[in-house]
């Protein structure tokens, strides 16, 4: 699929709440046809919970909106911290139920990937437009895993899902990237963004040329998640707001304990 503003922006105005507490940032957006009308971003660690609603209050009335001026609710639905995303998921789900608003989630890794490549391709002009370039997201998961997948992107607006959402070791995957990277001659770079000097060296460990693996520390980028989730509530998307549920890829270390242990592992 294509996202830019010419698709977006071509079917009457439409206007997104998105927000997301995967991480250690929380991030929120106003984004209407494509383009951001405001945003914040709070360092809170991870104190998501406290501080959530009234952000997302004081966005709305800085720019004079309320809740029922806008047309849909986007959340960061995972994977990241496992307490991080519920509190997200759960704001998002009270929000569209009091407003009686479409609720869309999108991926937290893909929000990453896509505005990291925005910031990339404002800043470097020279990117080749006639061949695709890696988007790698990765999110630490500790003990040397991530939450990873990839997409395939260029200059002409083009964006697709290479692997989906996953918890991976980052040296494996750094080693696969970097060997499917170096097979494909229609691959022009490769750029691992997010959580990068946590790993930076396992990714530098798997590069064998010197120059092909290339890396951006990014936070969550909630005009992303806008754009994604607007694209997709244009294309009908709507997620049932009582059975929607976060993504967290993996059981939290608590809930894998207890069930190993209910298993007498």
């Amino acid at each position: 699929m294509k996202i830019d503003e010419e698709l977006i922006g071509d079917s009457g105005t439409v206007t997104v709440l998105a927000f997301d507490t995967s991480t250690a940032v929380f991030s929120a957006a106003l984004v209407r046809d494509g383009a951001r009308i405001d945003s914040v971003v709070s360092f809170a660690e991870r104190n998501h919970s406290v501080r959530i609603l009234s952000e997302i209050k004081e966005l709305l009335e800085r720019n004079g909106m309320t809740g029922e001026q806008v047309d849909a609710i986007v959340v960061g639905q995972g994977p990241g911290s496992y307490t991080g995303v519920r509190i997200a998921v759960t704001a998002a789900k009270t929000l569209a139920w009091a407003w009686n608003k479409p609720l869309i989630g999108v991926s937290t890794l893909e929000a990453l990937a896509l505005g990291a490549w925005r910031k990339l391709r404002e800043e470097n002009e020279d990117l080749a437009a006639d061949l695709d370039i890696w988007i790698v997201p990765i999110l630490d998961a500790r003990r040397g895993q991530v939450y990873t997948s990839r997409y395939a992107t260029d200059h002409s607006g083009g964006w697709r899902t290479v692997d989906a959402d996953a918890i991976r070791l980052i040296a494996d995957w750094a080693a696969q990237i970097e060997d499917e990277g170096t097979e494909d001659s229609e691959v022009a770079a490769i750029w691992f963004v997010g959580d990068v000097a946590t790993h930076r060296s396992a990714i530098e460990e798997a590069e064998q040329s010197g120059t092909w693996l290339r890396m951006l520390a990014w936070d969550m980028d909630a005009t992303a998640l806008g754009m994604l989730g607007e694209l997709r509530f244009r294309l009908g998307e709507r997620r049932d707001v009582h059975s929607f549920v976060p993504n967290y890829t993996q059981l939290a270390e608590a809930e894998a304990k207890l069930l190993a242990a209910s298993r007498g592992e």
